[in-house]
């Protein structure tokens, strides 16, 4: 981590000493002791490369189809395009196939839960600070831009660490620290008629495409998605089978959700598929039904002698099952809608579908148990478990019934309702080629199928020929929803890399946000009152259609 306090030193040399010594404690992941993450990196990054290459073929082919007549030329160049669709087609595939990798999905203990939906980070290029900023401190703060070499050393050496982080708090703390010295940066050489003439290059984490824009806020967004996206994998990784292990994993996705909400809420003009509003939008959603799957498993795991309370099996059924099955489908209908549709992965929408199937069997399949095993209730508690099904068009709201025969009955007809849903879960599951590999979700499904199977044994008597119920559905309702938890950026302790330039800079207001915003205590003077800028340093949504200033990002050169 960075210092939290510095000293002014009396001497160049030795400031120079003290911020390589303070450089050698920001390290990303070591990927030969990771062998698996650092493979997936490398994958990821000869994707990237060969997506570059591609394009650039692309490019030149259409150039030369728009700049020739020749028939036989054009006919040459219409087959070479339809070879680089393709090929960029299998890259963006193959991407999309170590997003749901077993690498970053599989949690770290060896029971039997469903596997989450991880993020791949976004990749990026190296970027070389060190002509901009000398010119920069040169030209408008009358200094030797030579005399900072170790400063700008120590900020690349910072954003080279944050490139390949940990999976851990550690990575997490690498990337918040980097994103704090940008606030700095935009606050003290950013102003609205100059940048840092640095042209900012990231890969789309979804399909792989490069952008670039040198705007500084491009920068910043990428790096907050990047907390976003390391806190999916954090929590796709948490052992799920204990209490603790879910709070974290509950956590994690909570902190995503918030990442990619202030995103989606202060960033404009997003020159990649990833960072714009709908797919923001659709990640937030995404992270909230995870962490609503995750309170549902931690429900199972306080009530494991709940079998025979019916009570307990309707509210399971109500307010976890039915819900997270709800959550879901909305996240389903935002990937299936366009722009979503074209460039989110196909097995993530698969998977996505074959939950929101599972957990609305797994509804029926408690209001089943609650039915048939569960002891009557009080007839003071019969208006309250009327309100967990849905009322149809016919009645108000359906009867609980009291006698066993009849709870029987309806118990059966809901344990049919969960037969079909969990066979076509599985079905779902069998379409898509990359959700075949996953073992764990299979075991999932084909344990709950089992189950269910078992129990409608139970039931299904030769000597019954009462006829069928349809069975209602049931009302979903929670109690505990989690919500989305803005990232905290002034837990993280940062110096500015740059204090040696002292307060000479002509953005005083945005130098103080920045230091409040990360964390630091700066004595303001009592007669300097300066305007506020916005919390990201981008252009908000409220100030949309107002006359004045905007600080938008720059167009894409």
């Amino acid at each position: 981590m960075v210092p939290e306090d510095r000293s002014d030193g009396p001497g160049d040399g030795e400031e120079r000493a003290r911020l390589r010594v303070a450089g050698t404690v920001r390290k990303g992941c070591d990927l030969p002791a990771d062998s698996s993450h650092g493979h997936l990196q490398s994958r990821r990054a000869r994707i990237h490369q060969q997506i570059d290459r591609e394009l650039r073929m692309r490019t030149g082919a259409e150039n030369l189809y728009r700049a020739t007549s020749n028939a036989r030329v054009r006919e040459t160049v219409a087959l070479e395009l339809s070879d680089v669709n393709s090929s960029l087609q299998l890259l963006k595939e193959e991407l999309a196939g170590l997003d749901s990798s077993g690498d970053t999905a599989q949690p770290e203990s060896e029971g039997v839960t469903a596997p989450m939906i991880p993020l791949g980070l976004k990749e990026t290029k190296p970027l070389d600070w060190a002509p901009p900023l000398k010119e920069l401190i040169c030209r408008h703060f009358g200094e030797d831009g030579a005399s900072y070499e170790a400063e700008i050393r120590e900020l690349e050496d910072l954003r080279q660490a944050t490139r390949t982080p940990s999976r851990s708090k550690a990575g997490l703390e690498l990337l918040t620290a980097y994103y704090n010295q940008l606030c700095f940066l935009e606050a003290r050489f950013v102003t609205p008629a100059r940048s840092l003439g640095l042209l900012f290059h990231w890969y789309d984490s979804l399909t792989g495409l490069p952008a670039q824009q040198r705007a500084l806020a491009f920068e910043k967004g990428s790096v907050l998605f990047n907390i976003g996206a390391l806190h999916t994998q954090i929590g796709a990784r948490q052992n799920r089978s204990c209490p603790e292990g879910i709070g974290r994993a509950v956590e994690s996705f909570q902190r995503a959700a918030g990442a990619f909400s202030l995103l989606r809420e202060n960033f404009s003009h997003a020159p990649s598929p990833d960072m714009s509003p709908a797919s923001l939008s659709m990640l937030e959603q995404l992270m909230n039904a995870q962490a609503q799957e995750c309170v549902f498993e931690g429900l199972l795991l306080q009530a494991p002698g709940a079998a025979h309370d019916c009570l307990a099996q309707l509210r399971l059924a109500q307010e976890a099952a039915q819900q997270v099955a709800a959550e879901y489908r909305l996240v389903h209908r935002t990937m299936a809608q366009p722009p979503v549709q074209d460039y989110v992965p196909f097995a993530w929408t698969t998977l996505v579908h074959v939950k929101a199937e599972h957990f609305h069997a797994l509804a029926h399949y408690h209001a089943a148990l609650g039915l048939c095993d569960g002891a009557p209730v009080a007839e003071s508690e019969l208006p309250v478990l009327e309100q967990v099904f849905l009322a149809s068009a016919e009645a108000r709201s359906p009867a609980l019934p009291q006698e066993r025969e009849e709870r029987s009955k309806l118990g059966k007809a809901h344990l049919r309702r969960a037969l079909l849903g969990q066979e076509a879960a599985l079905q779902l599951h069998a379409v898509c080629r990359a959700l075949r590999r996953e073992d764990l979700l299979q075991a999932v499904l084909a344990r709950a199928l089992r189950r269910s199977l078992a129990k409608y044994s139970e039931l299904d008597l030769e000597d019954d020929f009462h006829e069928a119920t349809e069975a209602p559905d049931v009302q979903p309702k929670t109690q505990q929803r989690p919500e989305g938890r803005t990232p905290s950026f002034s837990r993280v302790k940062v110096a500015d890399i740059f204090h040696r330039l002292g307060d000479r800079q002509p953005a005083l207001g945005g130098l103080l946000r920045s230091q409040k915003e990360c964390g630091q205590e700066t004595p303001v003077p009592s007669q300097a009152r300066p305007r506020p800028r916005p919390l990201l340093g981008w252009n908000r949504k409220a100030n949309r259609g107002k006359t004045g200033r905007t600080l938008s990002p720059a167009p894409q050169p």
